[in-house]
């Protein structure tokens, strides 16, 4: 077997209460400060809370493959897997679970040294072109992204795992406030090393991804598509031209509006749970039944199989209620000055526009306590474009190569405490809020230049704002 090295992350800060991020009445508890993305929505009752806890077992459980000469192999027939983890690793993949990237439900942390391999952070691949449903078209020999690490055997004893290495270089450049004060901005690039299948095809199109956090799935599930649609149609009157992107429900077999991902082209958070499955642990499910080995990978191909599928029903579904029933971290410092300031100043310059503040989610059978809620996300949900300094080239749907969907912007300010991360935006370019705002481009860019054109103590109180929020 090749040796994985995983870097997990945790950081012990003081902790502080909580509560959720509704307007309505909730119960606070105090919890330890790197697990605040990991608490469920108030009210479960017992039976749902049993649920809700075998769910963050499954997002923590590590898969093996029964051929892995390194674990020793026991099967017992009455527990759920081997012993030591669930059956199915690979043969392709990126993590061996699914805390191996969102560790503590937070987003991945970009390695801030050139020339490292990335962990917590993939390349999407797509060529020119659309498959059936408008979806990407993939590499027909790495096919929808790199992944790393394999557990299979080579014929050459010297080829490295998986389907190549991914290192990222960082490439700097600097910016000058209109004050005087200087900021360091970084972009990756990105290298493919010792690639296994050949070539990549002709007019290759890659993106990297870091890792977003997962907190709060369930209330953006909630929210109505006919809602949604209005704030689209609010925005033109703003000269904002935010558009759903519709993409394939591979579960319902029809198309539907996009919620998740960067791109938002996923629909729901049980199809993203079983995509991600597939595509960075190399498990199967009810809805991917089949490896995404492509038809040069012939190890791949040939590799043990278990059954079908790899991911049960049973820790689908548990996986899936976790995602839906979590709760978000409530404002902090929302009665100090610098917080009403800063949030004045977060309206005045327009950035609500697109993170806007306030929502209200609709009936929701997955997790009723869910439902009828009025939220504070900071998103709309919908593509923007974003300019060309943030464009990676590649369409995804009805995305463009520069649309990017608005990221909620809620518990940004725990993010370091959950896994040391501040990694921010599409490709953890961002070290901080700062870096991020003055990265925005496109619609964005009215705003981020108001933004820049504040003065210092302004443009802190925005922050300080977003980092309450």
């Amino acid at each position: 077997m090749k040796k994985l090295f995983l870097c997990l992350l945790s950081v012990a800060i003081a902790g502080a209460p909580l509560t959720a991020i509704t307007k309505d009445a909730v119960v606070k508890s105090e919890v330890l400060p790197q697990e605040v993305y990991k608490q469920p929505v108030p009210g479960l009752s017992a039976k749902d809370k049993l649920r809700f806890n075998k769910g963050e077992k499954v997002f923590t459980n590590f898969w093996i493959a029964v051929n892995n000469p390194v674990i020793p192999l026991v099967w017992d027939l009455s527990q759920t897997g081997p012993a030591g983890g669930e059956w199915g690793l690979g043969p392709m993949f990126m993590a061996t679970n699914c805390a191996g990237c969102h560790l503590n439900a937070g987003r991945g942390r970009a390695l801030d040294t050139s020339g490292l391999r990335v962990f917590q952070q993939l390349v999407r691949l797509s060529i020119p072109g659309q498959g059936p449903h408008g979806e990407p078209m993939p590499d027909p020999h790495y096919g929808n992204d790199i992944q790393s690490f394999d557990m299979v055997t080579r014929k050459d004893p010297e080829a490295r795992a998986g389907e190549a290495e991914v290192f990222i270089d960082w490439v700097t450049s600097s910016f000058t406030f209109p004050d005087g004060e200087l900021l360091e901005l970084r972009r990756p690039s990105v290298r493919i090393e010792n690639m296994n299948f050949g070539p990549f095809a002709d007019g290759i199109m890659m993106s990297v991804r870091n890792t977003q956090a997962i907190l709060g799935m369930g209330y953006l599930e909630a929210v109505s598509e006919k809602d949604i649609l209005k704030l689209a149609e609010k925005q033109k009157a703003m000269g904002l031209n935010g558009r759903p992107n519709y993409v394939r429900d591979d579960i319902n077999k029809k198309t539907v509006l996009g919620r998740f991902g960067w791109k938002a082209n996923q629909p729901s958070i049980k199809q993203q749970i079983a995509a991600a499955f597939l595509a960075d642990v190399g498990v199967t499910s009810a809805v991917y039944p089949e490896q995404s080995c492509t038809p040069v990978q012939k190890e791949c191909l040939a590799a043990l199989k278990g059954d079908k599928p790899e991911l049960r029903p049973e820790l689908w579904e548990s996986l899936t209620f976790w995602s839906q029933s979590l709760d978000v971290p409530a404002q902090r410092n929302r009665d100090t000055p610098e917080f009403k300031t800063g949030e004045k100043l977060f309206e005045s310059a327009g950035c609500s526009g697109c993170h806007v503040p306030e929502m209200r989610t609709g009936k929701y059978p997955a997790v009723p306590q869910i439902a009828n809620k009025l939220i504070r996300p900071y998103t709309d949900l919908l593509l923007h474009d974003m300019g060309p300094d943030l464009a990676d080239g590649r369409p995804d749907f009805k995305a463009s190569g520069s649309d990017w969907r608005t990221p909620p912007l809620w518990g940004v300010g725990l993010s370091m405490q959950v896994n040391a991360s501040n990694s921010f935006l599409h490709d953890g370019r961002a070290r901080n809020l700062l870096e991020a705002i003055v990265w925005h481009g496109g619609e964005a860019k009215a705003a981020r230049d108001k933004f820049v054109n504040f003065t210092k103590q302004q443009r802190d109180e925005l922050l300080f704002f977003l980092s309450s929020i």
